[in-house]
């Protein structure tokens, strides 16, 4: 493999290793009031972790990234991505968590969230549809209009869950991609204006979400509603330069909701300190230059956008998360990758570095095939 892709896997190995520390910290007061275990979702996220490692495995060694790009398999994915994301809507199937429908339900077992696959079947099908038609992405229709309606009917999905947080981070993600595959700049300002106002118009009809928005911008009016960001705050103050020691949280102990899942960096501000906040952060950048340097080094547009858009996702979701959890921005549901703990995300996370190292493997050399086509450009001569 390139230099890039081993530490990239050393990276993700550094980020889960602590992930497993923290949540064995972090969830332990609630596995033990709720489940009378205080290691319940550490054994969960231990059995999500051996899944995500095979899906890995499989993705970089077994699965040539080219044949994500076979017509039959986009469609397959796009259309499946989308029936997952309309079953949560089915009564006995859907599952109802915190005010929305995000999981899937067989029997008395949550087996995943759809709008996980949804993201990285988006990458899929916009990859595969700015790889086809080329040069032609300037034109208006073929560059913007028809990836926007092939997003579109996912967002919209998504949306009406509602997930804004994976909406905007789907959305952001595909856009980034059609520019990269060659899409107008103007044609894509108009295109994300209009959607930034139809979302806003949702918003707004979101009693809930509205909220969340008035009390990041005047939390001292909202004080109910500020309250995660609040503790989450205090966490950080607590923790000061080095933290308090490890296991040793006072958040924890139902101050600060959510702990174990979307606020666990504010845990770790606290127990280890601005020192391993930081860290993390470095990691999260190390992911986007590793990420970046494959996707410049990839031998055809394919393999150039597929390793953009997978470390786009990553990383702005990371982004997403620290910014909500330091409170730059208003309060999303989105998990920090690697970290928090969920299976849904921490396998498609996993998945999707397998994707990129699977790239990595045939720039290095390391595999060869007859169908990649080597693109000559500032990069390679």
């Amino acid at each position: 493999m390139t230099k890039a892709a081993s530490a990239l896997v050393a990276i993700v190995i550094v980020l889960v290793t602590l992930g497993i520390v923290m949540l064995a910290s972090t969830s332990s007061i609630r596995g033990d009031r709720h489940h009378e275990d205080p290691n319940y979702f550490l054994k969960r996220q231990l059995v999500w972790l051996l899944i995500a490692a095979v899906a890995g495995a499989v993705a970089a060694f077994a699965i040539d990234y080219h044949w994500w790009r076979h017509r039959a398999v986009t469609i397959s994915l796009g259309v499946f991505s989308l029936f997952l994301l309309a079953l949560v809507f089915v009564p006995g199937v859907g599952c109802k968590v915190g005010g929305a429908y995000r999981w899937i339900r067989l029997g008395p077992i949550r087996v995943g969230q759809p709008s996980e696959v949804a993201k990285f079947a988006s990458i899929i099908v916009l990859t595969t549809w700015m790889t086809f038609i080329g040069r032609r992405a300037r034109n208006l229709k073929e560059g913007v209009l028809i990836p926007m309606a092939m997003l579109g009917s996912m967002l919209l999905l998504i949306l009406l869950e509602p997930d804004f947080g994976t909406t905007l981070l789907t959305g952001l993600v595909g856009m980034s991609i059609m520019f990269a595959g060659g899409a107008r700049a103007g044609h894509l300002v108009v295109t994300g204006t209009t959607g930034a106002c139809i979302f806003a118009l949702a918003i707004m009809q979101n009693p809930v979400r509205m909220r969340r928005i008035l009390a990041f911008l005047s939390p001292e009016k909202y004080p109910d509603v500020a309250y995660h960001l609040r503790q989450s705050l205090n966490a950080f103050i607590l923790g000061g330069g080095w933290g308090v020691g490890l296991g040793r949280s006072l958040q924890k102990h139902d101050y600060l909701p959510e702990a174990h899942t979307d606020f666990i960096l504010a845990i770790v501000g606290e127990e280890l300190g601005v020192i391993a906040t930081l860290l993390i952060v470095l990691l999260f950048v190390g992911i986007l230059v590793c990420g970046m340097a494959i996707s410049l080094k990839a031998t055809d547009m394919f393999g150039k956008l597929l390793a953009f858009g997978i470390t786009i996702m990553i990383t702005a979701q990371a982004a997403i998360n620290i910014g909500v959890v330091t409170g730059c921005l208003p309060t999303k549901g989105l998990p920090l990758p690697f970290i928090s703990a969920g299976g849904s995300n921490l396998v498609m996370c996993t998945f999707s570095v397998g994707v990129l190292l699977n790239i990595a493997r045939h720039t290095s050399g390391e595999i060869t095939d007859k169908h990649t086509r080597v693109i000559k450009d500032r990069f390679r001569g």
